[in-house]
């Protein structure tokens, strides 16, 4: 498969997919800190790899591929946060872990063959 646009990235359609779950399971939750950083945390997932796709350079997409690591690492983290405040199910922090577990791992597949 010939990767033209950022669209065309598995890596990214996964992101967005894990973004709008996020928003949505987050959208009623009151600690506004929390949510917002949550938000900022996997939007910036996809964010970077479009970014990076853009600049029409290997290394600096790889740099732009590695922040968004960096991000599915923290919500990872904040989704154990969220499971233990009660913010979140059991099932939906399984669901949100794994899908962000599965983007890292694209994302660090990418990264190598860069």
């Amino acid at each position: 498969m010939n990767i033209e646009k950022f669209e065309d990235v598995v890596a990214w359609q996964k992101a967005k997919q894990l973004a709008i779950i996020a928003y949505r399971e987050f959208k009623l939750i009151r600690d506004f800190g929390f949510k917002d950083q949550m938000q900022r945390a996997v939007v910036s997932i996809s964010n970077n790899i479009a970014e990076g796709f853009e600049r029409k350079s290997n290394k600096e997409f790889g740099y732009f591929l590695y922040i968004s690591k960096g991000s599915c690492g923290e919500v990872r983290s904040m989704l154990y946060i969220a499971r233990e405040l009660e913010y979140i199910s059991d099932q939906q922090f399984e669901k949100m872990y794994n899908l962000s577990s599965e983007i890292s791992r694209i994302l660090a597949g990418l990264i190598k063959k860069l």
